[in-house]
């Protein structure tokens, strides 16, 4: 049986119906994908990303290139200043020196006349009818360390102003005993409350009292122990040594 298409076109106006019928299906998907808030959330946290790392990278691009130059700077601050700093080194140790000496200097300057302090103590208390045999040390006082030693090696008491003050008098007080005889035991009582008054003088105890024979006669043989007092500043009374010179 022969057919006739009186409809020339027909079928592919039906394909070309059903083309564009796919077309709009996958265009409505994407818009509605497109539309969707997670997928739409997600574009904008890639597009933020790449922009805050494209800033970082500028950012730290540029911080990096300012921290060479401050580096460069350094170092040639570090080798010009390097000689300064080693003269600043060798004056310091010279200052440290001259400190040690001047502690020791005024160290014993302090403790010079404690001798004589004590004998004219011992010489104004000294009642009638007694004589001394020997005036002897018994303890020597520790002397202090000084503020450099206290210093050492660490800067910072270095830099501070320790050096530079007087040295603290000695922490332990000079002993001292006396042995003499006396004719009258009365005398030798005044005698220790004279040396107690002294303001040179501390701690005075009677050690031992026999009675011996000097030139045939009895007489007492005594042994004071006593230490030496630091009196304070207002006690004392200071005066310029003065020599003429002809």
């Amino acid at each position: 049986m022969i057919e006739i298409n009186l409809l020339p076109g027909a079928d592919k106006k039906s394909k070309g119906r059903g083309a564009g019928l796919s077309l709009k299906s996958v265009a409505s998907q994407a818009s509605a994908r497109v539309r969707d808030p997670y997928m739409l959330s997600a574009i904008a946290s890639v597009l933020v990303a790449a922009a805050v790392i494209g800033g970082m990278h500028l950012t730290q691009g540029s911080a990096l290139g300012e921290l060479a130059a401050r580096e460069e700077v350094a170092v040639s601050d570090s080798a010009r200043f390097a000689v300064v700093l080693a003269e600043r080194r060798k004056f310091e140790a010279k200052r440290d020196s001259v400190a040690r000496q001047l502690a020791i200097i005024k160290s014993i300057d302090n403790d010079r006349f404690v001798w004589p302090h004590i004998l004219d103590e011992v010489s104004r208390a000294l009642p009638p009818y007694t004589w001394l045999k020997s005036i002897a040390q018994t303890a020597a006082p520790v002397p202090p360390p000084s503020p450099a030693a206290k210093a050492g090696n660490d800067k910072a008491a270095k830099d501070s102003t320790a050096g530079s003050r007087d040295p603290q008098p000695s922490e332990e007080p000079l002993r001292f005993r006396v042995v003499g005889h006396t004719v009258d035991i009365q005398a030798l009582t005044r005698f220790m409350k004279l040396l107690e008054t002294s303001p040179f003088v501390q701690n005075v105890q009677l050690a031992r009292s026999d009675v011996v024979m000097v030139d045939g006669k009895e007489v007492t043989e005594f042994q004071l122990d006593a230490e030496y007092e630091r009196p304070a500043k207002e006690v004392l009374t200071l005066a310029p040594v003065s020599l003429s010179v002809r």
